[in-house]
């Protein structure tokens, strides 16, 4: 794992820094607690059981070609712009020998990153910045740990305690994922920013009668702004929006990445995305807005 990283990890059991253990595929804090590192990558950090496991190696290999593809290139062009005006480049922290030291690097970090593609875009844009992918599901965090040279990533629940240090993030990305709003807060750095893309109503809006999915919750923005106010201020907000044109396939990845997966029949989905016709146009509408912590 990238050593910039690795000087940011703390132990999940005690909080202690965590490091390369000398001659073994594993990272250790004083203490001893030990955590594997795959072979893919990706170092264990989750203590007891997820309440889930994810997505399964299927729905992650599909969200990939989805995203390859560049549909939501979008939202990742929008996080990175916004990464930039928070990430200043590094001109101190270096060892005798001309390379940085450990912690010279800003940290960003994306929380429930999946395969870690939005992770990288933001990265592309940060020379000097290394990245960690956190998720729970161990076929999303193979391809996340791979996603960027300078991206580690690591199993962790974002609901429990984050094993990195206080302070120690300059951005937390959290796309489409739940908000632990007291960690984010403790993990980022007090000049950081915590940016958080939600979809709008009109995100995937030709699909909702189509195919009988959720809608988004009109509610939705006063839920985030709850789960946040009291660590953070909500500094700037936008939307940002594309026309995506999709092959059936596509439809079904896309319903299958989102919270209607789970309320849905597949069998009946099936059914239904097979009546439409390509290309299908479909909306997609997000929300990103920038809280800096309080």
């Amino acid at each position: 794992m990238h050593p910039q990283v690795v000087a940011r990890l703390r132990c999940p059991v005690c909080a202690e820094p965590l490091a390369a253990a000398p001659d073994t595929r594993a990272l250790r804090c004083p203490r001893r607690h030990s955590f594997d590192v795959a072979r893919q990558g990706y170092v264990n950090l989750l203590t007891g059981r997820a309440p889930h496991v994810g997505d399964t190696a299927e729905m992650v290999a599909a969200r990939a070609d989805f995203l390859a593809a560049g549909h939501y290139d979008v939202i990742s062009a929008a996080l990175a712009e916004a990464a930039t005006r928070f990430v200043a480049p590094v001109t101190g922290g270096r060892r005798a020998d001309g390379e940085p030291g450990v912690g010279a690097y800003p940290l960003v970090v994306d929380a429930g990153a999946g395969t870690g593609r939005h992770l990288a875009a933001v990265l592309a844009a940060l020379p000097d910045a290394v990245g960690l992918a956190l998720d729970v599901s161990k076929p999303a965090l193979r391809r996340a740990a791979l996603a960027h040279p300078r991206a580690a990533a690591a199993l962790a629940d974002t609901w429990q305690r984050l094993p990195l240090a206080d302070a120690s993030t300059a951005v937390l990305l959290d796309v489409f994922a739940p908000r632990n709003g007291a960690e984010f807060h403790r993990v980022l750095d007090p000049a950081g920013a915590l940016l958080v893309v939600t979809p709008t109503d009109a995100h995937l809006a030709e699909l909702v009668d189509a195919l009988d999915l959720l809608r988004v919750d009109p509610a939705k923005a006063d839920r985030v702004a709850d789960s946040l106010a009291g660590h953070f201020t909500d500094e700037r907000s936008g939307v940002h929006t594309a026309r995506l044109r999709l092959t059936r396939a596509e439809v079904a990845t896309l319903v299958g990445m989102g919270p209607s997966a789970w309320h849905t029949d597949p069998d009946r989905l099936a059914a239904r995305v097979a009546t439409l016709p390509e290309p299908v146009a479909v909306t997609a509408a997000v929300r990103l807005t920038v809280w800096r912590p309080r």
